[in-house]
């Protein structure tokens, strides 16, 4: 095939064209096509469009007979559970993230040893855009950290009231909390001072969210531990090291599939803490905890 004629050909194609040798066995799974909501751009948020994927996955050989027996093979359904986990994990902006990440997860396979990967959008116009990859074990040994043989890190979460932020004794406070050995992920409410009304929901909750965000900085200049974070990353990253963090929750709140859906300080804190699996939220402050709560709650 010409360089043009593989740049458009099915995956399938493409890992044949590419095989060496001993050309492996491949699995494939073509225009399976699924709705979630992602992308960059503003216009992109708040619906749903359709994803065309088509995947195939070189395996390793099996060396002893199937018989006819699918726990020897590596089933197509963990490609399309690798895609709904993914999608079902946050919201995405790029569809070269989740090329990646489906990818990862199948090369966590232990048969899996190359996959090729086209995502596809088909709502955008009368088009399809897309992305296609190319990922091998061998150039990418898998390190996820969440992934099985990882050590789970129950943290504790932390709802501070305006009152305790300005408390003399903030950094006696914290203390006594890091003294339980876990790390901490410190939430804030709203600010006391007056924030815009837009009169428009969607509006209205980024507003709000960005008036705790800066309540979160207010906090940030009370202790040097306090060390502000957005994203799920830097929230593991400390979690695994230890470290106590000030949670801004903007990002992980909307781009969260199945997340919160108002902006209630102490409700998104409650939701971070089951989202984290918590060994307990501790609130200060004479502020309403949701009732059902998933993890223990202790009020100061």
């Amino acid at each position: 095939m010409s360089d043009i004629e593989l740049a458009f050909a099915h995956p399938e194609d493409r890992a044949e064209a590419s095989a060496g040798a001993a050309p492996r066995d491949r699995i494939s799974l073509r225009d399976h096509v699924v709705e979630a909501e992602i992308g960059a751009f503003q216009k992109e948020r708040g619906h749903k469009q359709r994803l065309r994927f088509n995947v195939v996955v070189e395996v390793r050989p099996v060396t002893e007979p199937l018989e006819d027996d699918v726990d020897r093979i590596l089933s197509y359904d963990r490609i399309t559970e690798a895609i709904a986990a993914e999608l079902a994990a946050e919201r995405l902006n790029l569809l070269e993230t989740l090329a990646e990440r489906v990818a990862e997860r199948i090369l966590s396979e232990p048969a899996a040893m190359r996959v090729f990967i086209r995502i596809e959008k088909l709502d955008i116009g009368p088009y399809a855009l897309g992305v296609e990859i190319a990922r091998s074990r061998a150039e990418r040994p898998v390190q996820r950290a969440g992934l099985e043989g990882m050590e789970a890190v129950h943290p504790l979460v932390v709802f501070l009231d305006n009152a305790t932020i300005r408390a003399p004794d903030l950094s006696a406070r914290l203390d006594r909390l890091q003294a339980e050995g876990l790390p901490m992920i410190l939430t804030v409410g709203l600010p006391d001072l007056p924030r815009p009304l837009t009169g428009h929901k969607p509006t209205q909750r980024r507003v709000d969210l960005l008036a705790i965000e800066q309540n979160a900085w207010t906090l940030a200049a009370r202790d040097p531990r306090c060390v502000v974070v957005a994203t799920r990353t830097e929230i593991d990253w400390a979690m695994k090291r230890g470290q106590s963090v000030v949670w801004a929750p903007s990002k992980l709140v909307l781009d969260a599939v199945d997340g919160p859906k108002g902006t209630d300080p102490v409700g998104l804190a409650l939701w971070l803490a089951e989202t984290m699996s918590a060994a307990a939220m501790v609130v200060h402050g004479e502020v309403a905890v949701p009732a059902g709560s998933r993890v223990p709650v202790r009020r100061v």
